[in-house]
């Protein structure tokens, strides 16, 4: 589906997770108000757009499908991302066409697991992630959807308290259960990570939960120090879709952020600060 431009409005463009769809939100089209246009697309294989003869591999692919239902947006756009799709928008922000356009990025725990291959602490991180894709795709493989939903769902469930699914909702994430091989394999395979990070010139707010997987929250942080003048915000009670659970404050969040940049008259953020004050993210724990 295409999303013509008619509107002076500030475009908002926001990604789902894996195995959820434009509709996680819905809030935050609430939160924004009549002053934003928000566009909410389905990622390819979800939603609207489960049946695909091509899925991507890269996330340089899933973008490059992602175009096709953005055509006819112009000009400036914020930019929000969760999860998977917190990936697929870092991506977005970080290649061309797109990186000239972005205003303002909002990543809400983006998996970018190749960022933690730099030390060893981080780098079995990493690997944790890496079996669980491999075992999530073999068990798809062996025609198991209900054992990888299980797995899938308990790892991003973190230290949270398990959350009880209807029989509905899981008919409906089996429906999408193959693509999540997918996303394993464009989020693993991603490089230079780091480098893109520090060559990031928007305003740019990253958000994590407390009670989510510890390689998100790692990611996230990581992402703070690298990303010149980007704010972080820590809520200590949210889990992995705190964009779902958490809807109110992250939007609130969200908005403000969008708000700030508005603010700045469209102008991108200039030359980076000095190396000795980006070291530091900003760090706010909101309970």
């Amino acid at each position: 589906m295409n999303f013509p431009n008619t509107s002076e409005k500030p475009c908002v463009v926001a990604l789902h997770c894996s195995l959820g769809a434009g509709r996680q939100w819905t809030r935050l089209a609430e939160a924004l108000g009549d002053g934003y246009r928000l566009i909410a697309p389905d990622l390819s294989g979800y939603g609207r757009h489960v049946s695909r003869p091509i899925l991507p591999v890269t996330l340089a692919d899933e973008i490059i499908l992602l175009a096709e239902q953005l055509e006819g947006v112009d000009g400036p756009i914020h930019l929000v991302g969760h999860s998977y799709g917190g990936a697929v928008a870092f991506k977005m922000a970080t290649s061309e066409p797109w990186a000239g356009r972005i205003r303002s990025l909002t990543l809400i725990e983006p998996i970018l697991p190749t960022l933690l291959r730099d030390n060893s602490a981080d780098r079995r991180l990493h690997d944790l992630f890496a079996e669980l894709g491999r075992r999530v795709s073999i068990d798809l493989w062996e025609g198991m959807y209900m054992e990888a939903l299980d797995r899938f769902l308990a790892f991003w469930n973190g230290s949270a308290q398990p959350e009880t699914l209807s029989g509905e909702a899981r008919l409906r994430m089996i429906e999408h259960i193959e693509k999540v091989a997918f996303d394993f394999t464009a989020a693993l395979g991603e490089e230079n990570v780091a480098s893109a990070a520090a060559g990031l010139r928007m305003p740019t707010l990253l958000i994590s939960g407390g009670l989510s997987p510890y390689l998100t929250q790692r990611i996230a942080a990581r992402l703070a120090s690298l990303i010149p003048g980007a704010e972080a915000r820590h809520i200590t009670s949210a889990g992995h879709m705190l964009p779902i659970t958490h809807a109110k404050q992250i939007n609130r969040e969200i908005a403000g952020h969008i708000e700030l940049a508005e603010d700045f008259g469209r102008v991108l953020l200039a030359d980076p600060p000095e190396r000795s004050r980006v070291t530091e993210p900003s760090m706010h724990l909101v309970r």
